[in-house]
Formats: C-alpha cells, sequence, structure tokens
C-alpha cells in the first residue's frame, strides 16, 4: 500500500543559467545556457506527513546537474537533509525528493541517470526583507533577491504555467551568490544568474 504523506512551505532555486533560464519557457528542451545545468532546489517545509511521521520543520536541497537539456535526462542527483532530522524522516524526505513515494517529483524520477547519495547537514535558510539565502556547510551557498515587477512594484514578476514540479507558478530572482560543492557537482558563481522562488504544497 502506498504511503500517504503531505509537505508544504517555501522553495528557493538557483542555478547556473544566465538570467532568464530558458529551461521553463520550454518546457525543459532548451540547452542550458552555459552548456549543462547545475542546480540546487531547497526546501523548507512548514508542515509536513509521512504516514505518521512529522515532517513539520524539515529543511532539504537536491542538488542536481543535468549534462544538456533537462528533457534530455541523464541528471545526477543527490539529496542533503537537515541533520536535525531522524532516520524515518530522513528516509520520508529520500522518497518524497527522489519520486520514489509518489508525488510531483515522481514525474522527473525518469530523467535520473545517477542517485549520488543521501547526506545529513546543516540546513539553514534566512530572509532580510524580500532577499533569502540557504546554507550547507561546505556543500551549498546560495542567495538571491527577486525581480521586482515594474506594475506592482512591492511584488515580484511571475513564470506561470510551467512544467516545473514544485509550482508551475515560480517568482523571478537574480541570484546574489551561488556556491556548490557536493555529489561531484562543482559551481562558483559571485551572483547574477537565474533564481526563482516559490510556495509549494504537495501530497500523495
Amino acid at each position: 500500500m502506498a504511503a500517504k504523506w503531505s509537505i508544504s512551505g517555501n522553495y528557493f532555486e538557483t542555478c547556473n543559467c544566465d538570467y532568464l533560464c530558458p529551461c521553463l519557457s520550454t518546457n525543459f528542451a532548451a540547452k542550458p545556457t552555459q552548456g549543462d545545468c547545475k542546480v540546487a532546489f531547497s526546501f523548507q517545509v512548514k508542515k509536513g506527513n509521512f504516514d505518521g511521521v512529522s515532517l513539520d520543520g524539515v529543511n532539504f536541497v537536491v542538488l542536481a546537474v543535468a549534462p544538456g537539456p533537462m528533457i534530455e535526462g541523464n541528471w545526477t542527483v543527490g539529496l542533503i537533509v537537515d541533520d536535525k532530522t531522524d532516520e524515518k524522516q530522513r528516509q520520508a524526505i529520500l522518497g518524497i525528493a527522489s519520486g520514489q513515494a509518489g508525488g510531483p517529483m515522481a514525474n522527473l524520477a525518469p530523467l535520473i541517470g545517477k542517485f549520488a547519495g543521501m547526506e545529513a547537514k546543516p540546513v539553514t535558510f534566512k530572509q532580510t526583507g524580500k532577499s533569502w539565502s540557504v546554507s550547507v556547510a561546505g556543500m551549498v551557498e546560495q542567495s538571491a533577491e527577486p525581480v521586482g515587477s515594474g506594475v506592482k512594484p512591492d511584488e515580484p514578476m511571475y513564470l506561470d504555467n510551467t512544467m516545473h514540479p514544485v509550482n508551475p507558478r515560480m517568482a523571478l530572482a537574480k541570484s546574489t551568490g551561488s556556491h556548490f560543492s557536493a555529489f561531484g557537482i562543482q559551481y562558483d558563481s559571485k551572483g547574477g544568474n537565474n533564481a526563482h522562488t516559490a510556495t509549494f504544497n504537495w501530497a500523495a
């Protein structure tokens, strides 16, 4: 019998593509602007439950690299789960993040060529005004600020009706720094690259 679960919260992403990343506007068919795609998908779970296991307050990061257009697959993926979690919580997040437990990430599972492992490390989210950052010491440092709307200056611009598995509506942002060093994925940028933010509400 399949597990019943739900998680909701905030999502943050930076990648190595120039702003604006062509992947979402082409349904993942475009060649990334730097040839490959190196990306950190960072999740701040506010509320969550997996077959009775509480996932409230769990943070995790999915780090990935695709060697070409994302739709062509052969991704290498690694998972970092906050070290405050216990083994049941880690296995629940593994099932959700890998798509093995169903839900939105199951649609990406066929694109993964190699799962490079799971690490338990402190995962810290910070927000200052509209800017945000995610830190996993020695593995991931990412920060970004929203791209403001000319129509509603207090709100970001959005891409809507996309194929993004987190949320079809993604706020546009620019990174103010991205550093990845984990699972064989290496990337370093002082900023200016593509970023997104969104809320997520998943269930299966």
